[in-house]
């Protein structure tokens, strides 16, 4: 049997290929997707192979992340439940999507991930998997085996010899990629708790922001961001500029309770400095470039949007189908747009645009000629025709 495990050398996926090998008898192949963990990959295919893998892919998958998935989600403004920008959602698809790819040309069996049965990533790298192999075997260890914590995981890997970083003072379950990084766990599980202001990786902690405030020029062309400052990057060149800007100022920390696809809450700690920039220019520059009616008919799609990147329905139909016609509402979302970052907070301060439908000499409260004010009696009067009818009637409410 040859097993393709989703591998990241963090404690449940070092135990995952010992456990596999011996538990399946199987060849396993493991593969770490590059999605913008930095220095957490040095060393990740020796590691792997030291724990029993024959081989590990370890590839970089930056440019394809941020291009085909963070920005046509950030076109679509997705955000879960009023403050989760999808940081690890919108990531696992793309990771799926190679797990199956690498599956094929390995002409492996089966597919495995660390993923625990009460989360969300589960049922994520599945729904991509089957969505292009419906008739894989997939391999989910912490649906499986004898373990029942993290704990046990730390002291399975202490008999054998794998080589981790979690400890049972500090067994956090971090997650990072390109936009963002995630803290679950440890006392982060009653949220009541403060966070340790040691969860600082993207972000400096607040109390460490600098004290000069700095302005940003992010320039869009169609809702894609293409230069910061002036100056033209690729797409994971742009996150990573954000990300840099972003974190010295503390921009883009967030404490949330969030509801599961699978039923439960989980409390979590999430940095995403970049996308917190991105998300509210983004937001500024559409102000002057979407017709009313059709941003409102876009952000009525937000709800359902992010609960598909959420819930893992990236390579459904219906989130294919809202895609064509976001990007469609993108056409004139082009220009420019002046943020000034300044302790956690991203301020927006100016926007410009060649499409710009925003008209001063219409809007201003100086004298004009183009707007008749007198016109407005009448349309209100149209519009309190109803209302003024069942004040009138036996439905009278007031």
């Amino acid at each position: 049997m040859k097993v393709v495990v989703a591998y990241s050398g963090g404690l449940d996926t070092s135990v995952i290929v010992k456990w596999v090998k011996e538990t399946y008898n199987a060849e396993v192949i493991g593969f770490c997707a590059d999605v913008g963990q930095k220095e957490e990959l040095d060393g990740v295919e020796a590691k792997a192979i030291a724990t029993g893998a024959t081989k590990c892919y370890v590839e970089d998958l930056n440019e394809e992340f941020a291009r085909d998935f963070i920005f046509p989600m950030m076109q679509a403004n997705a955000i879960y439940e009023g403050t989760y920008l999808l940081g690890t959602s919108i990531a696992r698809p793309l990771i799926g999507k190679r797990l199956i790819e690498i599956a094929r040309a390995e002409g492996a069996d089966a597919i495995c991930h660390g993923a625990t049965g009460k989360g969300n990533d589960q049922i994520r790298f599945e729904l991509t998997a089957y969505a292009m192999e419906p008739g894989i075997k997939v391999i989910a260890p912490w649906r499986e085996w004898e373990f029942k914590s993290r704990t046990d995981l730390i002291e399975y890997a202490q008999k054998y010899d794998i080589p981790i970083t979690s400890t049972a003072e500090k067994p956090y379950s971090m997650d990072r990629n390109l936009l963002h990084i995630s803290f679950e766990g440890g006392v982060l599980e009653d949220p009541w708790n403060a966070a340790p202001e040691e969860l600082s990786i993207m972000t400096c902690p607040l109390s460490q922001a600098a004290d000069e405030s700095e302005d940003v020029i992010i320039s869009f062309e169609k809702g894609i961001p293409v230069t910061v400052n002036g100056e033209k990057l690729s797409a994971a060149g742009i996150m990573d500029k954000l990300n840099e800007l972003g974190s010295r100022h503390a921009v883009g920390r967030i404490d949330i309770v969030e509801n599961r696809f699978v039923g439960m809450k989980s409390r979590g700690i999430y940095e995403t400095p970049g996308g917190t920039i991105l998300h509210q220019a983004h937001r500024a520059l559409e102000t002057i470039t979407m017709d009313k009616e059709v941003m409102y008919t876009r952000d009525s799609f937000i709800p359902a949007y992010a609960r598909m990147v959420y819930n893992g329905f990236w390579y459904a139909p219906e989130r294919e189908m809202l895609q064509v016609a976001i990007t469609e509402s993108q056409k004139f979302v082009t220009g420019d747009v002046r943020v000034k970052l300044f302790k956690g907070a991203c301020h927006v301060t100016g926007r410009r645009s060649p499409y710009s439908i925003y008209s001063e000499e219409i809007c201003t409260f100086e004298e004009e000629d183009v707007y008749d004010q007198h016109d407005a009696e009448g349309f209100i009067k149209l519009n309190a025709l109803r209302l003024r009818m069942l004040a009138d009637s036996n439905q009278k409410r007031y």
